[in-house]
């Protein structure tokens, strides 16, 4: 019985694992028929196969990518759901039914890429921003010879003035809502990020190899950067490969430059008839028969090129890439050029199923500067007499050192008898590693290292005017600036039904060397075929021939501690709050420790349910800020201790036996000495119109810098070595309002035109410059000189004025005799020279009105793009045409022809006075690009475009000098005084090509 029980038991399984064998079988033989290998290709818009495009099963881990050739392969079955999806692209998903091959056309993904902004220690996405951030992509940067990447953005970014000369070895001054201290250089200008490297000098990178920079404007967004983000903060992002794509890129020009206008000087025929007709006749010495025009013969035409090689790829688990630029800029007065080779090189590698991932960047920039004397070449171009040849009979320059006046040298030889070159080699090695700790918990670090090298070297040969009877004079000065900076961060990101929230803290170090190096300046050489060279060969018959330069060596470091949180809740209610406490070894021992917080909130007002019934209205926010952040910059390591040195003036003497420098205090100590700290209150509006259609922002502020530094405030020379000391004391206020705009205007299948005005206004103020101990009512600037004014001052800063405020003599105008006559202080019209005590206050050189208007136009493959800036309400003092203006010097100087309306008896017609206080207002058609892009069916190449450029066509002004765009940074801004390079006119003819 037992027996057949087991039998028919193992039967009975048996026959189970039969029909269980039978049906898997038939199952198995039923999936084989549902799966199937698709096929297909992805392209780009412009029909180009797409490389590295990512396509997989939804819901599962399965998936392939594209080959260069864009195509791929993967199995599916029926109902899977494939999603394509490409980094800068929109993903596409697509669901299989019976089709074998599917071809894809991915799009870019232009709005998410434009939403991106760039902020301190990480990114945010535009519409999660509560503080007043601008950002500006690549393709959105101005066209033509850029030697500066803080060109890019004249005219596109409100509140941002930039003004550059047409100066090829000349930086841009960069002022970004109004001034707000009373030092120069560094520390009137914003502190520049560099691929997340603070203080990285913008001078390293080639324009074409920045991605997009983001500008940080109120304190609620540059507080994170603490004490050196009172002027703002500019980040600058480079081009990266994108992924699974490789690249290979050229772009170039070639462009000529002319100057865009000369002054109208009188030629010699005419100055000998204005001479005769006043029954005046020249020192025979200067008039051989000649007519010379001083100006053709320093200026040229500039002729320029650049070019730039990059390439890169991107895979899986790593970015590489490199690029090389050259320029060659022939600046447009003799002598002067700038020849640069930017090199960079990245690769970035991910590890550990990307939880690492490990960078390193090197960039290195190695420019060649040719320069002249501009402060004696420029003045004496003009005032130099047209009646005498350069050159005597026997090839010499001919001078006349015993004429008095101005214009007393030869410009031609000052030009080609004094060489001043310049080697600077940057290097910026980055190395950074990232590590995702846990989902959400990120440690960045970073540690870079910057080295900045120059090589200046001057030679006056044994011709020189400017160095009469040493037989040349050298000069070499080699100095070695050093900045190594040390990073380590956390961010951590969590979002938990509505609530999201960002986490920050992080610590930096850094140290700075600076004036590594050593400078002298030497005299007599046998001859003049070495230059500069070979210090040694010179012969000074007296030690005191022999000069050192005066910098000394110092090391400057910086610690911070810092911290953010974001948060947002329901992608309505925005909160932003930041700390950081920084220690500087700069500042006193009792300062040098300060807190700079900010906190930030934003209603997406779009967001709330009653919006629904306004659907004109895509967006809109509302944002309101205040932050305290610092300046520091431009500070060395003994701006606060007493310093020993060689006073000026001093002598040597014999010690012991031993000739040795007299040495003693040249600073006085200050352990109380801190930074200046910038409070700033932001009120944003962001806007959005017919599904952004048109988006723009409107931003009102207040920004109020306390504790001014002022290096000459008075104390007794009982408590101190020196009767002046550096101290922090006063205050400057800049009020203002900023509007941009971006407007589709017409959009069709084959035409577009986008318009994107801005306009910024700025009150300055100085509020106050005195406290209970230190005391002083003005600080008067701008010391001009010229003939019985070297003593006068031209600016005073004072409290109740903005910063560059006038201080003229108030010109009344012609008396009888035709001689210019003024107001004296006590209200009387006087023809004699007035007292310094006379001159009042006319105006101001701030803008009260900075604007830019960009278009962009595009048909089928051809685009145009044009922009229009300026500046309303600013005052230029014109100090070159009143010097120019001499008509009883007639006999020693050439006059302007505006100068034969003035009488030959006005002895006062040079003087420095309100009438030639000019208004600075103008309009200037800035940049006008046409362009075509051809797109070959060549698979190999993407697209070449084909353009046109034309720089500074034309301005609108009633100023009369030579270009209204003057320098505006400084302690004197606003002043055309013989010194200002001419501004160029500029045509280029480029390509671009994609691989």
């Amino acid at each position: 019985m037992k027996q057949n029980y087991k039998f028919n038991y193992l039967s009975l399984i048996g026959k189970w694992q039969s029909l269980a064998v039978f049906l898997m079988l038939i199952s198995l033989n039923v999936f084989a028929q549902n799966i199937k290998t698709l096929t297909g290709k992805v392209i780009d818009e412009t029909n180009q196969p797409v490389p590295g495009a990512t396509i997989r099963i939804k819901g599962s881990q399965g998936g392939t990518s594209t080959d260069s050739d864009g195509v791929y392969r993967i199995q599916v079955k029926s109902g899977d759901v494939l999603v394509y999806s490409l980094l800068g692209s929109v993903t596409k998903e697509v669901i299989i039914g019976s089709q074998t091959s599917i071809n894809i056309t991915l799009m870019p993904d232009n709005q998410t890429l434009k939403d991106v902004v760039v902020i301190g220690y990480g990114t945010a996405n535009k519409k999660d921003l509560t503080g007043a951030v601008t950002s500006i992509k690549s393709e959105e940067f101005n066209q033509g010879v850029m030697v500066n990447p803080a060109q890019l953005l004249q005219g596109k970014v409100a509140g941002l003035n930039v003004t550059k000369s047409g100066d090829p070895n000349a930086r841009p001054s960069t002022i970004l809502r109004g001034p707000s201290t009373l030092r120069e250089g560094a520390a009137q200008e914003p502190f520049y990020v560099i691929d997340g490297v603070p203080g990285a000098s913008i001078d390293l990178l080639a324009p074409s190899d920045i991605e997009n920079i983001d500008i940080l404007k109120d304190a609620s967004s540059t507080a994170i950067y603490g004490s050196r983000a009172a002027n703002g903060v500019i980040i600058v992002t480079t081009k990266r490969s994108k992924n699974g794509q490789a690249r290979l890129s050229y772009s170039g020009y070639a462009a000529v430059e002319k100057v865009s206008k000369k002054y109208d000087m009188l030629s010699a025929p005419e100055l000998r008839q204005y001479l005769a007709d006043n029954k005046q006749t020249l020192n025979p010495i200067d008039d051989d028969g000649s007519d010379t025009n001083w100006q053709s013969l320093l200026e040229k035409t500039g002729y320029s090129q650049n070019h730039n090689l990059s390439y890169g790829g991107s895979g899986q688990s790593s970015d590489y890439g490199a690029s090389v630029n050259y320029l060659d800029n022939k600046g447009i007065l003799k002598n002067t050029s700038l020849k640069r080779t930017v090199v960079r090189a990245y690769l970035n590698e991910k590890f550990f199923n990307d939880r690492l991932k490990l960078g390193l960047t090197i960039t290195n920039s190695n420019s060649k500067s040719s320069d002249i004397y501009q402060s004696q070449a420029l003045p004496n171009m003009l005032f130099y007499l047209p009646t005498v040849s350069p050159f005597n009979a026997d090839g010499s320059y001919k001078e006349n050192y015993n004429r008095t006046g101005s214009g007393t040298r030869n410009p031609l030889s000052i030009v080609d008898n004094n060489n001043i070159d310049n080697l600077n080699n940057k290097t910026l090695i980055n190395g950074m590693a990232q590590l995702n700790i846990i989902d959400g918990l990120k440690f960045t670090a970073s540690v870079s290292s910057q080295r900045d090298q120059n090589n200046y070297s001057t030679y006056l040969n044994s011709q020189s005017g400017l160095a009469r009877g040493v037989n040349g004079q050298a000069q070499k000065i080699d100095v070695l600036n050093k900045s190594q900076v040390l990073e380590g961060y956390f961010n951590y990101d969590k979002t938990f039904g509505k609530h999201s929230l960002k986490l920050l803290g992080g610590y930096s170090w850094q140290e700075d060397r600076t004036n590594d190096g050593f400078g002298v300046t030497t005299q007599n050489f046998s001859n003049d075929n070495l230059g500069y060279n070979n210090l040694f060969l010179s012969n000074p018959s007296l030690l005191s021939q022999i000069a050192f330069n005066n910098a000394p060596i110092s090391t400057l470091r910086l610690i911070s501690y810092y911290g953010r949180v974001q948060y947002n809740y329901n992608e309505k209610y925005l909160f932003q709050a930041s700390l950081r406490d920084d220690g500087s070894s700069a500042f006193g021992r009792n300062n040098r420790w300060g807190l700079f917080p900010a906190v930030s909130a934003g209603w997406r007002i779009i967001g709330e349910d009653f919006m629904q019934a306004v659907p004109a209205i895509s967006d809109l926010k509302l944002r309101a800020g205040y932050g305290v952040s610092g300046n520091s910059l431009g500070f060395d390591a003994f701006s606060s201790l007493l310093i020993y040195g060689t006073l000026s003036g001093s002598n040597k003497f014999l010690n012991n036996g031993n000739i040795s420098n007299a040495i003693g205090p040249v600073r006085n100590e200050n352990p109380n000495l801190k930074w200046e700290s910038t409070a700033t209150t932001n009120i944003g509006l962001d806007f959005g119109l017919f599904s952004d259609r048109i988006t723009g922002s409107v931003d009102f502020y207040v920004k109020e810098t306390s504790d001014l530094i002022y290096d000459r405030y008075e104390v007794s020379t009982t408590q101190f070595f020196l009767p002046t000391i550096t101290a922090n004391v006063g205050k400057i206020k800049n009020t203002g309002v900023e509007f941009s705009l971006n407007a589709v205007a017409v959009k069709t299948d084959n035409f577009k035109w986008t318009t994107s005005p801005n306009l910024a206004t700025n009150k300055n103020k100085i509020v106050t410059l005195s406290d209970d101990f230190y005391k002083i009512a003005a600080i008067q600037t701008a010391q001009l000189g010229g003939k019985g004014q070297s003593g006068n001052f031209s600016q005073l800063i004072q409290p109740g004025y903005a910063l560059g405020t006038f201080n003229l003599w108030n010109y009344a105008g012609k008396n009888a005799a035709g001689v210019s006559t003024y107001i004296n202080a006590a209200g009387q019209t006087i023809a004699t020279q007035p007292l310094t005590t006379d001159a009042k206050i006319a105006g101001d050189a701030q803008p009260k009105l900075i604007y830019g208007w960009s278009n962009s136009f595009n048909y089928k493959n051809w685009d145009l793009n044009f922009l229009v800036r300026g500046v309303l309400g600013n005052k230029i003092l014109n100090a070159t045409a009143a010097a120019l203006n001499s008509p009883a010097d007639a006999k020693l100087q050439n006059i302007p022809r505006f100068t034969l309306g003035e009488s030959f008896n006005d002895i006062n017609a040079y003087l420095i006075s309100d009438r030639f206080l000019e208004s600075g207002s103008y309009l200037r058609l800035d940049n006008a690009t046409v362009g075509y892009t051809i797109r070959p069916k060549n698979p190999s190449i993407k697209a070449i475009r084909l353009y046109v450029t034309a720089n500074n066509l034309f301005v609108i002004t009633n100023y009369s000098g030579i270009d209204p765009e003057i320098n505006i940074g400084g302690l004197t801004p606003g002043i055309d005084n013989n010194n200002f390079y001419p501004k160029t006119r500029t045509f280029s003819f480029g390509v671009s090509a994609s691989f």
